[in-house]
């Protein structure tokens, strides 16, 4: 402990809670929480978490801080043109950023280590958080355009594609979207090239390595030497908002802006 609070202190506090509470929260030996134990300090992670920034309120030390969660192409492509508006119009405006998916986004909530989180959806969200969709963007297919296949169908024509797939992992949404909608038609394609990102598919896809899964992402073009196959009976990835409770004048702000912004990239 940080405080100079002794052993036999904290283990005489331990035990008036659970007598108090009438259940046992730790287990000793080997130490570890109880159901019981997990539940409370669920409950109350988020107040212990966010105590630094209530005394601060309290002080009246604030100053506009936005924490925010989002996938790095969000963070990258997205959202600095936003940033850049804040940074001059509050005062000592700061942010956190973390590179994120869903299940660490909402666990990023949870513990109210962020305000809002921008990720797409594998799944629905827990009932603790609300949730806005700001955009769904089909999957498409970058293949350079010596490629002969015109079509996702034509890449299948006398069986399985002779064009090696280039995608990313296989635990992420883009992926599972992919070969969720490749079983259905009975059909499989297993990637030879996995990349950690979207602009490195296209980058080999362009050296000519093969067809890339990616994005059809509005207002961005391939590029230069590719083009895109559409994928039109694939579910797309749906991106949506996230968070917990009620916003700050801030998030709101961001909220407001970023649903402006998807819906522009929609038209």
């Amino acid at each position: 402990m940080s405080y100079g609070i002794q052993q036999p202190a904290i283990s005489g506090q331990i035990a008036q809670l659970e007598k108090s509470l009438g259940t046992k929260l730790f287990h000793r030996r080997p130490f570890g929480l109880t159901t019981a134990g997990a539940k409370l300090f669920t409950g109350i992670e988020p107040f212990f978490a966010g105590l630094a920034e209530l005394l601060n309120h309290v002080r009246g030390q604030t100053s506009p801080r936005l924490r925010l969660a989002a996938p790095g192409i969000i963070l990258r492509d997205y959202l600095p043109k936003i940033f850049e508006t804040y940074k001059r119009r509050y005062r000592d405006f700061r942010l956190t950023l973390f590179d994120a998916n869903q299940a660490c986004a909402e666990d990023l909530l949870r513990k109210n280590e962020i305000d809002l989180a921008i990720t797409e959806l594998e799944g629905k969200p827990a009932p603790s958080i609300q949730s806005s969709v700001l955009l769904r963007v089909p999957l498409v297919l970058v293949a350079p355009r010596r490629v002969s296949p015109r079509s996702f169908k034509d890449m299948f024509r006398g069986g399985p594609p002779a064009e090696s797939l280039i995608s990313l992992p296989p635990d992420e949404v883009i992926s599972k979207h992919f070969h969720a909608g490749l079983k259905k038609m009975k059909l499989a394609w297993s990637p030879e090239i996995e990349v950690t990102s979207l602009e490195l598919i296209e980058v080999y896809a362009a050296l000519g390595f093969g067809v890339g899964l990616s994005l059809g992402i509005p207002g961005r073009r391939p590029r230069k030497g590719l083009r895109e196959l559409p994928l039109r009976n694939f579910p797309p990835l749906s991106v949506a908002a996230l968070w917990m409770g009620d916003l700050s004048g801030l998030a709101v702000a961001f909220l407001t802006d970023i649903k402006k912004l998807a819906s522009g990239l929609g038209q």
